[in-house]
């Protein structure tokens, strides 16, 4: 679906604050390097605020990655008492002397990690249109758990400014992300916003609705389950092609790693009309093993896509260490945490308009976030025999919880045959 008489959808209602939501985030993202020295850097820098049974506080976690020597540099900040300052009428927000303001297309970006004494201060100007994930499906509203919130994003943006890191100042250039998030939904009880049900079966419906017109149906190969990937985390990924080209991928997982995509690739060649595929299956490649909790995630992810006559395959793949950012839930009845594994990467692939195929290379971050169950990792396989080969399905079941290993195949052509296996798992 692509997007017809591009026009800027963002208000500046839109763009400031929305204070009581529950939950509310301002983030940017960029690919940069310093004038002076040619080093490449990559960022992120998140400024969050949420409001729960009359309490309200914030949050500035900022991530930073030296690409050239593999090393990272993360400051977190917390208030459990306030709220972010705000302006009233525009967007404005502030923690302690860190900033986020502007309107489209100018923003002025300001950060201080205290911790690393580095100082980033920086102008945005956006090379795209604003776009809503879903816009044209639900107006830019996502459902989550009971609740729902409404996502924006700008995929491409020019920067400049500078990087002080301890008593040295360099100018920094390159590109960047920008998004902006709020709802009423948290992860730490997904499923408590009893009163937004009616509006989350709508948003829900409607997706469902568009997903299965959308999509074609047919039995898959195999299809695997985890207890990790289930639809409280997604995965995401933000590019930057060499063609001038950026894209927005989001995928709420429903438990599976690999297979259908229950979410979106969203594609912008020219910064003012957007494709976005629904039509998608996603496989992971490779995976990697949390350092803090036992929950797999992907660091090489294939996504392949299409659209009317469009097709598009991509690889993304992290090519740093992880940044792994927990958040403790303090009752962990059901989960332990929300974690965000983040790390820099590049992407290849092709595109497709039916008549010309389009080499694609480029630059993105991959963040599989995921909201971790006290079982830990566990997975079902499901592998199904189809003629002309045969009539079968076999179940490969993995517990780290009961650490166990059991294997079960029904076969009914060409040969009658069942097998069953059971071991024990020492390592984990």
């Amino acid at each position: 679906m692509t997007s017809e008489n591009p026009v800027n959808p963002w208000t500046l209602q839109d763009e400031k604050e929305h204070f009581p939501s529950l939950l509310e985030w301002w983030c940017a993202q960029a690919f940069f390097k310093t004038v002076e020295d040619s080093k490449k850097w990559s960022y992120k820098v998140t400024f969050t605020e949420w409001f729960e049974k009359s309490k309200a506080g914030s949050i500035l976690h900022t991530s930073l990655f030296d690409l050239d020597n593999n090393k990272q540099f993360s400051y977190y900040s917390r208030n459990d008492s306030d709220k972010l300052e705000s302006a009233k009428d525009i967007f404005d927000v502030s923690y302690e002397d860190s900033f986020m303001k502007g309107s489209y297309p100018d923003y002025k970006i300001y950060f201080n990690d205290k911790k690393n004494d580095i100082k980033i201060h920086m102008k945005y100007h956006a090379e795209t249109l604003p776009h809503w994930v879903a816009q044209q499906i639900t107006g830019g509203w996502l459902p989550m758990g009971l609740g729902s919130y409404r996502y924006g994003f700008i995929p491409k943006c020019d920067l400049s400014g500078t990087m002080k890191i301890k008593d040295k100042t360099f100018k920094i250039e390159g590109e960047g992300y920008f998004e902006h998030v709020w709802g009423d939904f948290l992860y730490d009880n997904p499923i408590s916003n009893v009163p937004e049900l009616k509006k989350t079966i709508s948003t829900y419906s409607k997706f469902a609705g568009w997903w299965l017109l959308n999509r074609k149906i047919k039995i898959p190969n195999s299809i695997i389950f985890s207890t990790e990937n289930n639809p409280f985390g997604y995965d995401w990924a933000w590019a930057l092609l060499d063609n001038g080209w950026a894209l927005f991928y989001g995928n709420m997982l429903f438990w599976l790693m690999g297979g259908p995509v229950a979410g979106t690739l969203i594609l912008s060649k020219d910064g003012k009309k957007y494709t976005e595929f629904y039509n998608l299956d996603f496989n992971y490649k490779k995976t990697r093993t949390s350092d803090k909790y036992d929950f797999v995630y992907p660091s090489d992810l294939e996504i392949t896509g299409t659209e009317g006559k469009e097709k598009i395959h991509l690889r993304f793949k992290m090519t740093t260490d992880t940044r792994e950012y927990i958040a403790r839930f303090p009752k962990e009845k059901y989960w332990k945490g929300f974690i965000i594994c983040e790390a820099p990467g590049i992407v290849e692939g092709y595109h497709s308009d039916g008549i010309k195929t389009t080499k694609l290379t480029g630059v993105c971050k991959m963040e599989p976030q995921r909201q971790v169950s006290k079982f830990g990792h566990n997975s079902l396989k499901i592998t199904f025999l189809k003629p002309p080969e045969g009539v079968g399905i076999s179940f490969d079941l993995r517990s780290h919880y009961f650490m166990k290993k059991v294997f079960t195949c029904i076969q009914l052509a060409p040969r009658p045959k069942i097998k069953f296996s059971f071991e024990r798992i020492d390592n984990i």
